[in-house]
């Protein structure tokens, strides 16, 4: 099944050019997931109390427009599978044309007219489930709770940009974890990466054709090392975020067409 949230943008959301900030469109996609999960009966009201938690581990985003202030911006979302120790999540990303419409607040199963809701994006991003006191990834997918919350759709996206090492990066930016990067899983959250990469340098993407692609390998903590490396190439702007002993924590590439 597939279920349909609606977000109005917020003055505080969009760049200097007026332009929803990228990490921002993170923060929907990982907050329409993570209510449908709760929806569903494996959400953090029902994992947090058994010591686990969820956490993305990679994500893959095109978009070719993003939205401005008041925009309505509708995410579709659905789990396309539970397997191997990893829930792969997709989404649709719309632009709302016709605000005369009711808001739509996770309903199920509504197909979006052509005419009233622009395609303007899509995205797939992979979990896992922490155990919070091991601080590891466990397998929990045969829990009865998993039974029948599969759609099945596959969303058919270019398969994430590989690691590659950056022995001589274009620059270096030096970061410390701070208390505003930490989330409740206590560690840094995963928006906060993204943020960090794009202001260590931001490629120019308004009016092109933009894909994120993102990995999140290790966690850091408040007060660990977190370092952007960047190198700017042909075929996009690469990121790795390293901690103390560099060892890179998370992985990024942007490019534009």
């Amino acid at each position: 099944m597939k279920y349909s949230f609606e977000y109005e943008i917020k003055y505080s959301e969009v760049d200097a050019n007026r332009k929803l900030r990228l990490y921002a469109l993170e923060t929907y996609l990982l907050e329409a997931a993570g209510t449908i999960a709760g929806r569903l009966g494996f959400g953090m009201e029902t994992l947090f109390p058994r010591g686990l938690t969820w956490v993305i581990t990679r994500m893959a985003l095109e978009m070719s427009l993003l939205p401005t202030h008041l925009d309505h911006m509708v995410i579709e979302t659905w789990i396309e599978q539970n397997a191997h120790s990893l829930s792969i999540r997709d989404f649709n990303i719309y632009l709302k044309l016709n605000k005369d419409l009711p808001v739509l607040n996770g309903e199920a199963g509504v197909v979006l007219d052509a005419k009233d809701y622009l395609p303007i994006g899509r995205a797939k991003s992979w979990w896992a489930v922490l155990d919070l006191q091991k601080r590891e990834i466990c397998n929990i997918f045969d829990d009865p709770m998993f039974i029948d919350c599969n759609d099945g759709t596959m969303l058919d996206m270019t398969r994430p940009a590989r690691v590659i090492q950056m022995p001589e990066p274009t620059g270096i930016v030096p970061h410390r974890v701070q208390f505003s990067d930490v989330d409740y899983n206590n560690h840094c959250n995963s928006c906060k990466y993204l943020e960090r990469m794009i202001d260590a340098y931001r490629p120019d993407w308004y009016g092109k054709n933009l894909r994120l692609d993102i990995a999140y390998q290790r966690e850091q903590m408040l007060g660990g090392v977190l370092d952007c490396h960047y190198l700017v190439a042909e075929d996009g702007v690469y990121y790795a975020q390293k901690n103390e002993t560099g060892t890179t924590c998370c992985f990024a590439k942007i490019s534009v067409s």
